[in-house]
């Protein structure tokens, strides 16, 4: 029931982050979910080093989900510099 839960909040992170880096219309849901739950690695990966934010994988909480958003806008950002040479 974990693996469904943690799909269907990476989606919706995913969708977030990409309507936030105006990637909308270039993502599908798979591409979302994939960004949702790479970004939320990336963040909680930020949070813990550099911030002091830990995250479980067995509690959910807004910092953590704050995180996870802040992860997949960042891996986002990385994306567009690799694919076109500056963030949108």
């Amino acid at each position: 029931m974990g693996w469904i839960v943690a799909i269907i909040v990476g989606g919706v992170i995913g969708w977030i982050a990409s309507m936030i880096m105006a990637r909308d219309a270039s993502m599908g849901i798979l591409w979302n979910i994939v960004v949702g739950l790479i970004g939320s690695l990336l963040g909680g990966w930020i949070g813990s080093t550099f911030l002091g934010i830990g995250a479980t994988l067995t509690a959910f909480s807004l910092p953590g989900l704050l995180m996870s958003l802040i992860g997949a806008v960042v891996l986002l950002a990385i994306v567009n510099l690799i694919q076109r040479g500056r963030v949108r």
